[in-house]
């Protein structure tokens, strides 16, 4: 497996695996109306003018992406996924840590996951990342605001 930058010419396998790797959180908090299942190829286009896009590469297939920014010394980690085939055998682990590598001047580390989504804070506690807020969205369900020190 390798780990790379992603360009906007990957956007289209990308979206294709988000769709994939997500259905398990939309079946998980009953609402496939989430925004990785709703993002469209021109959003996800777009948001590599402010985004670093990371995908894990295997056998010429996409299996894994995530993607971070920079705001205010935060490097802010989003859409972490991994296509459901390849879950459970490090390729979350290691985007993680290539995202990170991509920000060494980060002073912190943040990211959010849904409240029920234990396999992903698991993850994410195990690498570091401890839970400093929880939001609940009106009418459904909590997100769990994690971050890691970084430097």
């Amino acid at each position: 497996m390798i780990i790379q930058r992603s360009t906007v010419d990957d956007a289209e396998e990308i979206l294709a695996l988000q769709k994939v790797a997500y259905l398990s959180e939309a079946k998980l908090y009953g609402d496939e109306s989430i925004p990785p299942l709703t993002q469209t190829l021109s959003e996800l286009r777009e948001s590599y003018s402010r985004k670093t896009v990371l995908k894990a590469v295997e056998a010429d297939r996409i299996v894994g992406s995530v993607n971070g920014r920079m705001s205010k010394g935060r490097c802010l980690i989003g859409r972490l996924m991994v296509h459901p085939e390849m879950q459970g055998r490090g390729v979350g682990t290691a985007l993680m840590a290539a995202i990170e590598a991509e920000f060494p001047q980060a002073e912190v580390f943040r990211l959010f996951t849904g409240e029920l989504s234990v396999r992903n804070i698991q993850l994410y506690e195990r690498l570091g990342y401890q839970i400093y807020e929880w939001k609940e969205i009106p009418g459904s369900f909590g997100i769990v605001f994690m971050e890691k020190i970084g430097r």
